[in-house]
């Protein structure tokens, strides 16, 4: 049996502090008139947290999984089921093209700062011409994590560091409906970039480094780079068990694989270089292959200049406007090599030694 290391988590909340922290959502006095509701759904709340109601809706597994009595999660084997036939519609040659352009900035006009992000007009630029040549688009707009009612992209939680077995693809590790771990966008996230043949990333700089929202969809990519499409093989979350399944030899299969993509990455003052490779860096992992010079871009707007004329910069840099539109066609270009067999990727078909 595989060692594993325990000693960190400080255990269940008590609970008065449970209490406090389920009744921090009501601070509105509006809500006061239903105290008596409120303090009966905090009873509920707290069984199922001292519980580990995790997943309070399951399923048996069935004969497709390692063990068919296993009681699986329904949302998860819903996911699980769209991103199936997602993959299969990628494979069919009669789907037309399509290309997830993915804006990566936190701003927008819905949310504080009250001005929609240059991020996202790049993106309308890249958008425009994917469309112009007759490719789907669908524009991920990953600001929404700072202007919608309660979306969120939650962190990950590391199972891959435990074993890769344990990270299931796609993430089991939410909704976790004992800790109120919901409503979590990338259940949805998944199936678009399943569903993609290109995709063009949209960055800013925030300190030398990608954005908020794209780190935390990043992180929670990693179940697209080796991860365990059976969850019953482990148990769920016994990590003993995942230990021994990687330690017996794991394949680290690759579901995003054969994809290609684009890169745009802009700043003000510094990083957009290194975040430009990082980002790069990142999907060649993962099995993507880039669609070329043209498509790998890293820019600068107003740059040392202020913040509050940025928008006027862009508007004025025309130039940068047309090598956005160059990043997309090249990226066009490449989905269509890429559905012909004919886009070049070196070294794919090689066996590596390292496959972690």
């Amino acid at each position: 049996m595989s060692d594993v290391r325990k000693g960190q988590w400080q255990g269940l909340h008590p609970r008065d502090e449970f209490r406090e922290r389920f009744l921090a959502q009501f601070k509105d006095p509006a809500y006061r008139v239903e105290q008596d509701a409120l303090d009966r759904l905090e009873a509920i709340a707290w069984d199922a947290y001292r519980e580990g109601r995790k997943a309070p809706l399951t399923r048996k597994a069935g004969p497709e999984f390692q063990d068919p009595d296993y009681d699986l999660s329904v949302e998860w084997y819903e996911t699980r089921e769209r991103l199936r036939l997602a993959q299969a519609r990628w494979s069919d040659t009669a789907t037309p093209s399509r290309v997830l352009v993915i804006a990566c900035a936190s701003r927008n006009d819905g949310s504080c700062p009250g001005e929609m992000s240059k991020t996202f007009r790049l993106a309308k630029i890249a958008q425009e011409v994917l469309d112009a040549g007759k490719v789907e688009t669908d524009l991920l707009d990953l600001s929404q994590l700072t202007s919608d009612y309660r979306r969120h992209i939650h962190p990950c939680k590391g199972c891959v560091s435990t074993a890769m077995p344990l990270c299931h693809w796609p993430c089991s590790c939410y909704p976790n409906y004992a800790t109120a771990q919901v409503g979590d966008w990338m259940a949805e996230i998944y199936e678009r970039w399943v569903s993609a043949h290109g995709v063009l990333l949209v960055t800013p700089t925030h300190w030398y480094q990608v954005s908020s929202p794209l780190k935390l969809m990043m992180d929670r990519l990693v179940c697209a780079d080796g991860g365990n499409p059976d969850p019953t093989s482990t148990g769920g979350k016994d990590a003993a068990k995942a230990k021994d399944l990687e330690l017996a030899g794991w394949p680290y299969p690759k579901h995003l694989a054969g994809r290609t993509y684009g890169v745009v990455v802009h700043g003000d003052v510094a990083g957009i270089e290194g975040t430009r490779r990082a980002t790069c860096d990142w999907l060649d992992w993962m099995g993507l292959v880039d669609a070329g010079p043209q498509a790998r871009l890293d820019r600068y707007v107003g740059y040392f200049e202020p913040y509050a004329t940025s928008h006027a910069a862009l508007d004025a840099d025309t130039g940068l406007q047309e090598e956005v539109r160059n990043a997309a066609r090249a990226l066009a270009e490449a989905v269509a090599q890429l559905r012909r067999g004919e886009l070049s990727a070196p070294g794919r078909g090689l066996r590596t030694p390292r496959p972690k």
